[in-house]
């Protein structure tokens, strides 16, 4: 079977499937039953100075789901942990004297001050720890006190408290990032100029998931009141995917290692981040919603595929996608598709037509010569794929190239001399 041992930033694990910082990894309890069902590291809950941390008592989730009641994402208003400092760092000792193969990254968010920084770090050092991550991301409660995404949003304050932070620690420090951002390279690019071993993202987004038309205040409430939480589950994998690519992409931190994080589900979804350019990736809601033993199938279905696809280890699958990441401007203006319904597959069910009748370019018609029968104009059709993605039954519409000869929609040859708009002749810019 392909070798899923993973060495991030010589932090080594079996697997590169670590739970996040959350909830799930905020005592021994927990973390050990992560350890016996397979994971190959966590990152401990955030641990920080102050004494008087107090999470709410009421709901601390909101959730929005599918329409058959799937956790699409959860949107979360708790604070890093209310255990004592001492009793985290001797449970996080433990854990690492009894599984010394998995690696044990510990959080960190303190006040932006140089002392604060350089006090704890001793501290978790001392618990033989593999490495600790700067929490610079954390949108809700402990950015209104100036730390979080409230660090994480700027870079020149990323760059210095990393920089403390390598002054007085042998670990490798990791440094999370922000989606509450512009552009997340900036941020990615302080954290190297800082000294940063690497970087791990996306944290949480800002949000608001739903209004209570009851008692008219946000979810969750908490005594008819809601605030704006941090919000993370598979609808945020779009947004996480891009900024790993951005980063990965980008020449001043192309080779900065990143730990993928957002979203992750399944094996397909670890596979992709990897592909993008992630050393390895952090789960969190997917554990929330199914329990620690997902991971199973994590492991079985990433080896299964790099088998198939005949990937021997990790790094034969890191980054591979990442060259074909482009900007628009680059994509070929010439490469054409059309739809194609398979009529043996075709249910009669019509979104096809309706969605392209109603929002895109009437390219499908609907015969009724007994029976309903849809087909492809292909004079009208524009290759948008939307059909695709609205028909219920898989394969039954798919998208044809076309190599050569003229579109039919707009009669122009397709030749491969505009490969893309920096170059054809409809852009008032081209040729200089």
């Amino acid at each position: 079977m392909a070798d899923l041992t993973n060495n991030f930033v010589g932090i080594k694990s079996p697997n590169p499937f670590w739970l996040a910082s959350a909830p799930p990894t905020d005592k021994a309890y927990n973390v050990n039953r992560a350890f016996e069902a397979g994971w190959g590291g966590v990152v401990w809950k955030t641990l920080g100075e102050d004494p008087h941390i107090v999470n709410v008592n009421g709901p601390r989730y909101g959730v929005v789901h599918s329409a058959d009641r799937r956790v699409i994402g959860i949107n979360n208003i708790e604070l890093i942990t209310d255990r004592p400092l001492q009793t985290n760092l001797d449970e996080i000792r433990q854990l690492k004297k009894d599984w010394p193969d998995r690696a044990m990254i510990v959080s960190l968010m303190v006040p932006c001050e140089e002392k604060h920084w350089k006090h704890i770090l001793p501290m978790v050092e001392d618990t033989g720890a593999d490495g600790v991550e700067l929490n610079f991301g954390c949108p809700h409660g402990m950015s209104e006190r100036g730390m979080g995404a409230a660090v994480g949003q700027v870079p020149e304050y990323i760059e210095m408290v990393t920089r403390w932070c390598k002054e007085v620690t042998r670990m490798p420090v990791i440094v999370k990032l922000t989606p509450n951002i512009t552009d997340v390279r900036f941020p990615a690019r302080a954290a190297k100029d800082g000294g940063a071993d690497a970087v791990s993202l996306i944290n949480t987004v800002s949000s608001i998931v739903s209004v209570n038309l009851d008692t008219m205040s946000p979810e969750p409430s908490i005594d008819g009141k809601g605030s704006h939480g941090g919000y993370c589950g598979p609808a945020v994998k779009p947004i996480a995917l891009n900024m790993v690519a951005q980063i990965a992409r980008d020449p001043e931190t192309a080779q900065l290692p990143i730990s993928g994080i957002g979203g992750i589900t399944t094996w397909r979804d670890a596979a992709e981040f990897l592909a993008l350019g992630a050393g390895n990736v952090q789960v969190c809601t997917a554990a929330m919603t199914y329990g620690f033993k997902i991971v199973e199938e994590m492991i079985t279905g990433l080896n299964t595929w790099m088998d198939e696809k005949g990937h021997a280890n990790l790094e034969s699958v890191i980054g591979r996608a990442t060259p074909n990441v482009t900007e628009w401007q680059y994509l070929n203006l010439n490469y054409v598709t059309k739809a194609r319904i398979d009529q043996d597959k075709c249910i009669q069910c019509g979104r096809c037509h309706v969605v392209c009748e109603d929002t895109s370019h009437q390219a499908i018609t609907q015969q009724v010569d007994g029976k309903r029968h849809f087909e492809v104009i292909d004079k009208e059709c524009v290759g948008c794929n939307l059909c695709v993605n609205v028909c219920p039954v898989d394969e039954c519409i798919t998208m044809e190239q076309l190599t050569s000869g003229e579109d039919p929609r707009t009669n122009r040859k397709i030749e491969p001399e505009y490969a893309n708009w920096t170059t054809h002749p409809n852009n008032p810019m081209a040729g200089g």
